[in-house]
């Protein structure tokens, strides 16, 4: 099993920019309006409404349109007339100082969790297919005050999402995909594809990948699972798969990525759109 285990959808999370700049961290200050309506949580995508930063309606695609992530706040505690730094601000808050912290590079690369629905926080998966293709971002708006976090991510999928889509996968996060082993029984194809000697309980979401097993290294197959299904006692899993590109044989890697690297897609960013807010 991958380290660490991604529980559930997080937000988008700065890691560098493309073209291997460093992300060291800059952000730029936008006002909050007093009283704001919704909460608005760590790793959220915001935008700008009359100057101020509030939560754009979901999904994020060409027509919803972002500045970039929210990564926390400072206002003055109404209650003790502090300076109030906080992970999350939340909502109804009587401040007239409100201060978003916003990563608002258009060039910033994510980091994400891919769930199973749109408003879900259930893990799945993503597969090879992906890469370089559009995911359509979730329509979760609703963060955890516990932490603080926000609780979107990408949508998993059997196709690529419309150019309209708001994200473009840049990579697989290989660092917390895991796997399971098996052996090809039988199936091929749009149908099942059978494979013995896999754990009983184990859940294969959505996007999760059949490799073959060749030596030391995986051979890409094409087929990735577009039903999620749970291994049964017999530990035989049928799975509803895509059509193979290469013939599935003997020895077998059940491959789950629960995370991907995006980008924001150029017409999504207000950076990169010529009409202003």
């Amino acid at each position: 099993m991958a380290y660490p285990t991604v529980s559930g959808a997080y937000g988008y999370k700065p890691i560098n920019l493309i073209g291997g700049q460093v992300f060291s961290g800059s952000t730029r200050n936008y006002p909050v309006a007093y009283n704001n309506s919704a909460a608005i949580f760590y790793g959220d995508p915001v935008t700008l409404s009359g100057g101020y930063i509030v939560l754009p309606t979901l999904p994020v695609n060409s027509s919803n349109t972002i500045v970039g992530v929210f990564l926390g706040c400072y206002y003055t505690n109404p209650s003790t007339k502090q300076r109030l730094y906080s992970q999350y601000l939340p909502a109804s808050t009587l401040a007239g100082d409100i201060t978003a912290i916003v990563a608002d590079d258009p060039d910033i690369v994510l980091r994400c969790a891919v769930t199973a629905l749109a408003g879900s926080t259930v893990i799945s998966s993503a597969n090879s297919l992906l890469v370089g293709s559009n995911m359509v971002g979730n329509s979760s708006v609703v963060g955890s005050a516990v932490t603080g976090n926000s609780t979107n991510g990408v949508i998993a999928a059997t196709a690529a999402g419309a150019s309209t889509a708001g994200f473009r996968v840049l990579q697989l996060a290989t660092d917390t995909q895991y796997s399971y082993g098996g052996t090809y029984s039988s199936g091929t194809g749009t149908t099942t594809l059978t494979a013995t000697g896999v754990s009983p309980g184990v859940i294969l979401p959505v996007g999760t990948e059949v490799f073959n097993v060749i030596g030391n290294g995986l051979q890409y197959t094409g087929s990735f699972v577009t039903t999620a299904y749970t291994v049964p006692a017999s530990g035989t899993a049928a799975m509803t798969v895509t059509a193979s590109t290469t013939a599935v044989a003997g020895t077998v890697a059940i491959v789950v990525t629960p995370e991907v690297i995006v980008k924001v897609n150029f017409a999504v960013h207000r950076y990169n759109i010529a009409a202003g807010t």
